[in-house]
């Protein structure tokens, strides 16, 4: 069988599209379908569509949202590297990127002059996210100038916007009520960690407590894998995120480091002034280093910035205001938290850029059962 499907690039991921009537409604099928077009029993993902990094083994299904208000919803797939299975549990901001533009230049929201917006809904967690699309002159653009850290390739803008983005699927900004406190891992001494779920559940490590920067590089980010996992299994359980009898997932919560600026150099060779920026973060995508940042993380860092007494406020000197310059190894990310009230933003804005690589027809060695109606 073959399916259509879009390649898109958002931010610093790659996402295949699909439409939400070419694939199967049905989750168990679905999941079927993208294990066997990707390829993702094999770890290098060479016999399928999978990038074999977790920032290129992405998917959404996108289809019209039936939600007043919303353009568009959108399930997030992040699909495993070696592993014969999909995890469902999070969103990707990248990929919303990518969709908002998909959106745009398939037609699914018209054209409104130079710029474009577009409601998005994900459908795993409930989040809802605005994309600004760049229409300049009232037309969709298949290329742009826009860069974001991590490549030097540029884009079509999006300025990509999480509305209300504290609390989602642990119904508060603070889960355990702390904005900091003290974590057992093993048997090892105690680290400093703030658990906040705003875009996404994270637990940030405060490097200075594990003896660490929070400007690693990427290898020493690779070393401390292990132990990053098992912070995010500890955590979880903490946050409400796993029932009873559970297995921790590696997809949430998201887990890092962060510590004060300090000078370095990015992944693109660009050095990197203490003076640049406001905080050092170093994070994971499933079992790997981030090469930048996850737009969800982000969001997620800028709101603890917010919260006095936060392992991110400590980094910065204090409760940060509305922009937020984070260190990653790509470079340096600006965040910008709005409308806050009570502590809360309830608007945290991102500018990124997307560029749609690839409209195909993916062959598929085995069926998934029958279509969505």
């Amino acid at each position: 069988m073959h399916i259509p499907a879009t390649l898109v690039r958002g931010g610093t991921s790659k996402c295949w599209l699909f439409n939400q009537v070419e694939v199967p409604a049905d989750r168990g099928d679905l999941e079927r379908l993208l294990v066997a077009a990707y390829g993702a029993s094999d770890p290098v993902e060479l016999d399928g569509v999978g990038g074999a990094t977790p920032t290129t083994s992405k998917a959404a299904v996108v289809g019209a949202s039936p939600q007043p208000g919303v353009d568009v919803d959108y399930l997030f797939a992040q699909v495993g590297i070696g592993t014969g299975s999909v995890e469902w549990t999070s969103n990707c901001g990248n990929c919303a990127t990518g969709v908002a533009l998909y959106a745009v230049s398939k037609g699914m929201v018209p054209v409104t002059g130079d710029r474009t917006r577009v409601v998005l809904r994900n459908t795993n967690t409930g989040a809802v996210l605005e994309g600004i699309v760049d229409t300049t002159g009232g037309v969709v653009h298949h290329f742009g100038r826009q860069t974001v850290p991590g490549t030097r390739a540029g884009g079509v803008a999006v300025g990509l916007t999480f509305r209300d983005p504290a609390g989602g699927t642990t119904g508060s900004l603070l889960p355990t009520g702390r904005a900091a406190q003290d974590l057992r891992v093993g048997a090892a001494e105690p680290v400093r960690v703030s658990m906040v779920t705003a875009g996404a559940p994270v637990v940030l490590v405060d490097a200075a407590s594990a003896g660490r920067t929070g400007a690693e590089s990427l290898e020493r980010m690779s070393a401390d894998v292990p132990w990053l996992r098992t912070v995010r299994h500890t955590a979880a359980a903490l946050m409400g995120l796993l029932r009873p009898g559970e297995e921790p997932s590696d997809a949430v919560p998201k887990v890092g480091l962060v510590g004060p600026p300090v000078p370095y150099t990015s992944t693109l060779g660009e050095p990197i002034g203490a003076e640049e920026y406001d905080v050092s973060v170093r994070m994971l995508t499933m079992n790997a280093p981030h090469p930048a940042i996850g737009l969800t993380s982000a969001v997620a860092v800028a709101a603890a910035g917010l919260v006095e007494g936060s392992v991110v406020s400590r980094a910065t000197g204090g409760p940060t205001d509305e922009w937020l310059r984070l260190g990653t190894p790509a470079g340096v990310v600006a965040v910008r938290c709005s409308d806050v009230r009570d502590g809360l933003p309830h608007r945290v804005t991102v500018q990124r850029a997307a560029r749609l690589l690839a409209d195909a027809r993916i062959y598929v060695p085995e069926p998934a059962g029958p279509r969505a109606a």
